[in-house]
Formats: structure tokens, C-alpha cells, sequence
């Protein structure tokens, strides 16, 4: 039997973080229902860890209480921390767990972080050189505090070393089936897919991204450059046009955009286009080719590839996804 240890972080917590905790103990509880059903024994034995015996939420109004003291917990095989709020006061709050999920790892303890509990879980040290996924919305404050973690924020999971992380939100619960799966097989990753109606090989958090560009910055330049890129994104836009624009050589300005907005004016252009594609793709009576077409590209494979590369999905397969109009069409058709 799996000791899963489900950590109650020591916060005001957010709603995600209720939600993962509880889902984290609902899909153990139902892999563990599904054997017993069957005469077999359960998997996992599942424990909510704190620092106390209660944690309060939202003035009071909720609560959670751990039911063991982190510091009573001498060897687990699974620690799943969940995510957290953003911002100092929480993250030297939960610096007291961090010695202990370092101990736990060294004596054969897997780790898991849900969403921003990457957060927690890089102050460990333990992603040092390892790849590492978070909410996209959370992505460049990661790579800000954490600069030697590789982060892929596109990814739904990652694996490395017996440590595990996923992107945002609800997606935790696609790696929750990942390690229902590692721990009782196919079949039950399956079964729990089938009661909580999750999509069991969902890999991929990059169709739901939103492109937002990074102006908390004090490099006015660069800022009036995001905004003209952004009113003008049908336009043909060049660099070398740009830095022009603003008084800087092209090598100056390339350097000053990816330090204050980490893309760079390329990559920047490229995304903005992209959002501002998915957005007509979305809503209304465009096609892809009429999208296409009105930024700028030709070139039909082009346009599918960078659409592709910042989506992670193809154009059409985007617009079938998403636009209202289809979906509905597609609801009333027999």
C-alpha cells in the first residue's frame, strides 16, 4: 500500500487549492473503491498533512483539517502539494515544509506539485535542472524566481527523477490518472477517468494559453513597441523597423524587449498575431483563410505551422473547438 501524503499549505488558500485537495483525495479513494469492490486491497493509504490541525479559509468561513502533523510523518511514498497563492508572505509561510518534502525525496518519496505548487516545490530545490510545468498565467513569475528550472508551461505533465508537476487549474486531475495509472495500471486510470469524466491522455495546456504581453516593465520603448505591435497587428511588421521607430540600433532594442518582456520582438509579433487569430477563429463567420489572409501570411503551411507552434493545434481543429457557431451547429445536427 502507497502512503499518499496530500499537503495542507499554511495560507488564506485560493479556491484551486480546496479543490485540488479534494480531488486529490476523491481519485485515490475511488482507485481504492474500485479493488476493494473487488476483493483486492486498497492502494493507497491517503493522509492530509498540515502544520496544524486546522487550517482556516477565507476568513473562516471553511476550513480543512489535516489529520497528521507533517513533522509526526517519518516516511511517505507520495507527497502531492497543491497549488498556492502567489506572493512572498505565502511563500515563507510554506518554507517550513521544504527540509521535510528534501528528506522524504531522499529516503525513496516521490513528489507531485498541482498546478502552482510548482512554486513550493522549486523552494526545495528539487527541480534544479529538471524540466517543470505550471499555469501559464503563472510562467515568467517562474522563470523570474526559479531561473535554474527548465520550465515547459505547455506541457500538461512532467516527469523526471521520481518528481512530478502539471500545468493550471483542472489539468491536475490528468496527472492524478498519470499516477493512478504508474500505481494500479491502465484499467483503474481508466475506471476513475470514466466516473469523473476527465480526458485521460490530455498532454498538452498550449490551445488554452492567452497570449498577454508582459508591460510590468519600466522600458518605455519597448512598451510603446508592444503597443504599436499590438494596434497593428494586421500589419506587416518588421524589427529593424521598429527599433528604428524608437531610436534604438536593432541589436540594442532585440536585447532590451526579451529583458523586459522575455520574447523577443519576434516571438512577440508572432504570439500577438496568433492570439488575435484564435479570437477571430473563435467567434463570428471567419474562416481560416480569411484569418490568414488578413494577417498577412500566403502561405498556407506557414500559417498552419505557426499557429500550430505557439497552439499547439491545428487552425481548423481550433476553430471546430471553440467557435460558438459550430459547436452549436454541431449540437443540432442528428
Amino acid at each position: 500500500m502507497k502512503h499518499v501524503s496530500i499537503l495542507v499549505p499554511e495560507e488564506e488558500i485560493v479556491q484551486n487549492t480546496v479543490i485540488s485537495i479534494i480531488g486529490a483525495y476523491k481519485m485515490f479513494s475511488v482507485a481504492n473503491e474500485y479493488l476493494e469492490r473487488r476483493g483486492q486491497p486498497p492502494a493507497f493509504k491517503i493522509s492530509l498533512v498540515g502544520s496544524s490541525k486546522k487550517v482556516d479559509l477565507y476568513g473562516g468561513l471553511f476550513s480543512i483539517q489535516p489529520d497528521t502533523i507533517f513533522t509526526t510523518v517519518k516516511k511517505t511514498d507520495l507527497i502531492l502539494i497543491p497549488p498556492t497563492e502567489l506572493n512572498p508572505v505565502n511563500v515563507k509561510r510554506n518554507e517550513i515544509f521544504a527540509s521535510w518534502i528534501v528528506n522524504q525525496y531522499k529516503q525513496g518519496a516521490e513528489v507531485a506539485s498541482l498546478c502552482t505548487g510548482a512554486f513550493i516545490l522549486a523552494s526545495t530545490g528539487l527541480l534544479d535542472g529538471k524540466t517543470c510545468s505550471t499555469h501559464w498565467l503563472a510562467a515568467e513569475k517562474f522563470k523570474q524566481n526559479f531561473p535554474n528550472v527548465n520550465l515547459v508551461a505547455d506541457k500538461v505533465i512532467t516527469e523526471e527523477k521520481g518528481i512530478y508537476t502539471n500545468g493550471g487549474a483542472y489539468s491536475f486531475l490528468n496527472l492524478l490518472l498519470h499516477l493512478v495509472e504508474k500505481y494500479c495500471g491502465r484499467e483503474i486510470a481508466i475506471f476513475c477517468s470514466k466516473v469523473g469524466e476527465i480526458d485521460i491522455n490530455r498532454n498538452c495546456q498550449s490551445p488554452f494559453h492567452i497570449f498577454i504581453g508582459q508591460k510590468n516593465h519600466l522600458d518605455e520603448p519597448v512598451k510603446m513597441a508592444q503597443q504599436f505591435i499590438e494596434n497593428n497587428i494586421t500589419e506587416k511588421l518588421c524589427v529593424e523597423d521598429l527599433a528604428v521607430k524608437y531610436g534604438l540600433s536593432k541589436r540594442n532594442f532585440e536585447r532590451r524587449f526579451k529583458k523586459a518582456t522575455a520574447n523577443t520582438p519576434a516571438e512577440y509579433i508572432l504570439r500577438a498575431k496568433i492570439e488575435y487569430a484564435k479570437k477571430n477563429l473563435e467567434t463570428g463567420h471567419k474562416n481560416v483563410n480569411d484569418v490568414m489572409y488578413e494577417l498577412g501570411y500566403s502561405d498556407r503551411k506557414a500559417f498552419r505551422s505557426s499557429f500550430k507552434k505557439v497552439t499547439g493545434i491545428l487552425p481548423l481543429e481550433y476553430r471546430k473547438k471553440y467557435n460558438n457557431e459550430l459547436v452549436a451547429v454541431t449540437e443540432r445536427s442528428p
